[in-house]
């Protein structure tokens, strides 16, 4: 039996490594802020054609580098995103891939953007703070100091999820309360969010506030798209796309694809990793196994996008937390049953 094993993401957590992986390229390791504005490590990924960089938001911005008692949108910074992207810039990378998923912060991506060079001032010529709350005393934005470099870099952000920037679907309203907003702080982080983009609106003479995956990371989709002329993709998709999945089908023939993530449940559809994996799969008439760390609420719909088998750890483990704590064992146990069984289907043919 032959196993090709290809690392993948979507946008969030292992996007770094994948690309680094698959393209024989390297990491590059610099201190940074946290989303708090301490200093931290942080690295990003320069691809092997030593031009293209690939950056994870969470790596300097993410929401695991912090405390459950620190946790507040009102205050957390991009900075240390931006920091990574500057040095990024330095090192000549004249394409940058933004993952921005699992994000700390609210801030429309201005503490990145101030770490690049633009300023953003209050009515008394003041340049603001971190955080979200600090958006709302935003009066202009002065591009001057801007880093001359941005004028020949393309950004390709790189997001799983396609919320606009404000309202029942956008940035506060989804993803704040579990960035550690209380109930009564959320009005005042969507007002925060819609005057900072009205600034920006009446600067570039141009709106991005409805555009798919604007209120991806608290907003940073919009900071992207409106400052650096980002260009929107599906995480999934644009990481097939670089690394060639399509053509594994093409150049190999494949009988089975093991696919997974942390939960499969009715969200996997929306621009998830498994069903993108199954998409291409299907195209070939391969049928696609899904592993994940456990079903969620109406795990069920993957069936009609082209996963034909969903397993879980926590059907081998005697619970959750058990299977959570070692995984290499309920995951070994689960490939062997999805392996045995596509021999079996094989045989009976």
């Amino acid at each position: 039996m032959k196993v090709i094993k290809v690392h993948l993401a979507d946008g969030g957590e292992g996007t770094v490594e994948a690309l680094v992986l698959n393209t024989g390229g390297r990491y590059v390791s610099l201190e940074v802020l946290n989303p708090l504005g301490e200093q931290i490590i942080a690295r990003y990924g320069i691809l092997g054609d030593e031009q293209t960089a690939v950056i994870e938001l969470a790596e300097a911005s993410g929401l695991t580098l912090i405390s459950t008692d620190q946790k507040d949108p009102a205050l957390t910074t991009t900075y240390g995103t931006g920091e990574l992207i500057k040095n990024a810039l330095e090192q000549g990378c004249r394409q940058i891939i933004m993952g921005i998923g699992g994000s700390a912060t609210n801030d429309y991506g201005v503490g990145a953007l101030q770490a690049l060079g633009f300023s953003f001032k209050d009515n008394q010529g003041l340049e603001i703070g971190f955080g979200c709350s600090e958006l709302a005393r935003v009066d202009h934005i002065d591009t001057s100091k801007r880093l001359k470099q941005l004028d020949e870099v393309e950004f390709l952000i790189a997001s799983d999820v396609d919320n606009p920037l404000l309202g029942k679907n956008g940035a506060t309203q989804i993803y704040a309360p579990q960035k550690g907003a209380t109930t009564e702080a959320l009005p005042g982080l969507e007002n925060a969010l819609k005057h900072i983009n009205t600034v920006v609106e009446q600067h570039f003479k141009r709106s991005v506030k409805s555009i798919p995956g604007a209120g991806a990371a608290g907003g940073f989709g919009a900071g992207l798209l409106a400052f650096l002329n980002g260009k929107m993709h599906s995480g999934a998709n644009l990481m097939m796309d670089l690394i060639g999945f399509r053509q594994l089908f093409e150049t190999n023939t494949i009988d089975l694809v093991i696919t997974g993530e942390g939960c499969i449940d009715h969200q996997t559809i929306h621009g998830k990793l498994p069903v993108a994996v199954a998409r291409i799969a299907k195209a070939f008439s391969v049928p696609v196994v899904a592993i994940a760390g456990q079903k969620g609420e109406n795990f069920e719909i993957v069936y009609k996008h082209g996963i034909d088998s969903v397993y879980s750890l926590s059907e081998s483990a005697i619970s959750q937390e058990e299977s959570m704590a070692h995984p290499e064992k309920y995951l070994a146990q689960i490939a062997g049953r999805v392996i045995r069984q596509a021999k079996q289907n094989e045989n009976q043919k």
